[in-house]
């Protein structure tokens, strides 16, 4: 009997067991829908979290505060107060840093924003007017403030799309007086709806120059984050490496291991991010892989169950001629077929989820969350779906080939 016929009759097989076929596949379904869901939404998070890196542009540069965060203690040495006003004033130099074309100071926090009766809490950002071309937005109305306002501390605010629905609704905000803990301000201009980009949710923002929100707002001398813009994409690196040598020099530091701040590359960013996004995915899509080991588990009792439950269709099909390499191929072809079946269902349903979700996030969260499918984790769900049929199936149907075709027809 050749391997066709063996795989026609493990399909009248499985058939004549259709509840116990659907209950055998539900691990490897259950398994292989987590995965390409666990990889989709991994994909689609990296796309989405490189779109905002790249949407500031390929010149800009980062500086934070604290060292590169590598742990839990790095993570709050970000918080860290370690740039200053004579770090921004020794960077604006050419001869320290050459190919900086524009330097933003950046001091941001969380503020409740008063109008009349209505009181919204939105994030506060302390800049520079250069913020607008790095981050590529204009007012839908009135205008950003100036160095000038800058320079003399004004009251004056933009705000973002959403601060100004939820505290003037359809009224007209502009030359309007709000209140930020106890300071009025005078709005000068109106953001359009933008959402989120480069990690900053315009729409729930309120702009104000650095120098207002240092002494009246948070009440610091220091910044949280200097962004730095080089002249051209080919200076990068070097505009990189003036900025960290020039603030080691201002800091007084000799040893690179003791940096109070670090320094960032767009390029630089888009690869940590890439790395860190594909661990995750892939330490998720293992622990959802562990589904599949369960659901191998599961198909071996379930195949051991059957070979005993059809001991006299065994003996009596080697009792008519049927050879035991016939009787292990029938057994392991039903394994396979099973988890192959599992498979491309369990790639139908994690597909559907994540298109689902992606519009979830895109439509209800504001996101420019976009779907994609992992073809590579399609076809390493069928191999290892067909692979788990193989391995799990081997025992039971080596167990139905071993039966002796006597003591199977006396079986009761």
């Amino acid at each position: 009997m050749n391997i066709s016929h063996s795989f026609k009759t493990a399909i009248i097989g499985l058939k004549t067991n259709k509840s116990r076929s659907i209950l055998t596949i539900l691990g490897i379904v259950i398994g292989i829908t987590a995965i390409i869901l666990v990889m989709s939404l991994g994909e689609g998070a990296q796309n989405l979290i490189l779109s905002e890196v790249q949407s500031i542009g390929s010149k800009t540069i980062g500086v934070s505060p604290g060292r590169h965060p590598t742990g839990f203690s790095d993570v709050m040495s970000l918080f860290a107060d370690s740039l200053k006003e004579k770090d921004l004033e020794v960077l604006g130099k050419k001869t320290n840093v050459p190919y900086a074309e524009k330097i933003i100071p950046i001091v941001f926090g969380s503020e409740s924003v008063i109008y009349g009766n209505e009181s919204y809490r939105a994030t506060v950002y302390g800049v520079s007017p250069d913020f607008a071309g790095i981050y590529n937005i204009q007012p839908q109305q009135g205008r950003i403030f100036e160095d000038e306002e800058v320079k003399s501390k004004s009251d004056v605010a933009v705000l973002g799309y959403k601060v100004k629905d939820k505290l003037f609704g359809d009224s007209d905000a502009l030359n309007e007086k709000i209140k930020i803990k106890g300071k009025n301000f005078r709005v000068i201009g109106v953001l359009p709806k933008k959402g989120q980009s480069a990690f900053v949710n315009f729409d729930d923002a309120l702009i104000i120059p650095y120098t207002t929100a240092q002494q009246y707002i948070f009440g610091i001398k220091f910044y949280h984050r200097l962004v730095v813009e080089a002249d051209s994409e080919k200076n990068v690196d070097q505009t990189a490496d003036d900025i960290v040598a020039t603030l080691r020099n201002s800091h007084d530091i000799t040893d690179p291991e003791k940096d109070d701040f670090f320094v960032e590359t767009q390029a630089g960013a888009m690869e940590q991010v890439s790395t860190i996004t594909n661990i995750l995915t892939l330490f998720l899509a293992a622990v959802a892989a562990i589904s599949l080991l369960v659901g191998g588990v599961g198909i071996m009792n379930i195949m051991l169950v059957s070979v005993t439950e059809r001991t006299r269709e065994i003996g009596l099909r080697k009792a008519l001629g049927a050879k035991s390499a016939e009787i292990l191929w029938q057994f392991l072809l039903e394994s396979i077929t099973l988890t192959v079946l599992g498979g491309i269902i369990g790639i139908t349903l994690g597909a559907f989820f994540s298109f689902l979700t992606a519009l979830a996030l895109s439509r209800f969260a504001g996101l420019d969350w976009k779907f994609i499918f992992p073809i590579s984790a399609a076809l390493l769900g069928l191999g290892v779906s067909a692979g788990v049929g193989l391995v799990f199936g081997l025992y039971p149907a080596r167990q139905a080939a071993k039966k002796s075709p006597m003591e199977a027809l006396r079986y009761e």
